[in-house]
């Protein structure tokens, strides 16, 4: 068993409880357990002590009334040379979502953007930061490739996006993915919130933008909610 990564991820979720709680930190913790206040940040930040007591453990897991196997066990971590690869890939999905990541090209052709289309490759996003960005599931969100010059300077040509579609009305201004005559299209909508009209524009100035256009006639497929770029 690899104790110096159970220890870790031991540290890592017990610094996720204290720093996602309304009314704790390293102090509070620290005195719960009957140690000195700085004993908590101590053994988080620097390892010190490698491991805490079992009872310590069991004040902090009813303090925060979570399961008894949240930090899971050493078992958990296969020592190097063992079969781990489960353990790590229970390890990874645990944290981490995977999007399918779909050709442009191919949704052009498609009735949305992810619809009849092969997936192309997946693009891994932490839970968390998803969580914090969208309600969406991993089934909701799809990784597209922007074609074009038409968004620049904010989205260049082989640019990746991710698209909430979920987001598929005008509820705020942002750049959405879109259908117009069989394709996709990557714009900016704006919603002017005293004739309710909507203008879809381009980043780029060369492009033309279309004002004035009715929320309900638009197909939208999805928010942008996030993009990536080779350098």
């Amino acid at each position: 068993m690899d104790y110096n990564r159970y220890y870790k991820r031991l540290r890592q979720k017990l610094e996720h409880l204290i720093r996602t709680s309304s009314h704790d930190d390293y102090a509070s913790v620290s005195a719960l357990i009957g140690r000195n206040h700085a004993y908590m940040q101590q053994f988080i930040k620097r390892g010190v002590p490698k491991c805490l007591r079992d009872d310590d453990m069991e004040k902090i897991i009813n303090h925060f009334n979570i399961s008894p196997d949240y930090f899971g066990t050493p078992d958990d971590f296969p020592s190097p040379g063992q079969k781990y690869s489960d353990a790590l890939e229970a390890d990874f999905d645990e944290e981490y979502v995977q999007v399918n990541v779909y050709d442009i090209a191919a949704a052009a052709g498609a009735g949305s953007v992810v619809e009849s289309n092969e997936v192309a490759n997946k693009l891994a996003f932490k839970k968390s930061w998803i969580r914090s960005s969208s309600n969406a599931t991993a089934n909701d969100l799809a990784v597209i490739t922007v074609s074009g010059d038409s968004m620049n300077p904010t989205l260049y040509d082989g640019d990746r996006i991710l698209v909430d579609m979920t987001l598929t009305f005008l509820n705020n201004d942002g750049i959405y993915v879109l259908r117009n005559d069989g394709m996709i299209l990557v714009k900016r909508i704006s919603l002017n919130p005293v004739t309710k009209l909507c203008t879809i524009k381009s980043d780029n100035s060369f492009y033309e933008s279309w004002e004035d256009c009715q929320p309900a006639d638009l197909d939208i497929l999805g928010r942008v909610i996030w993009m990536g770029r080779n350098i």
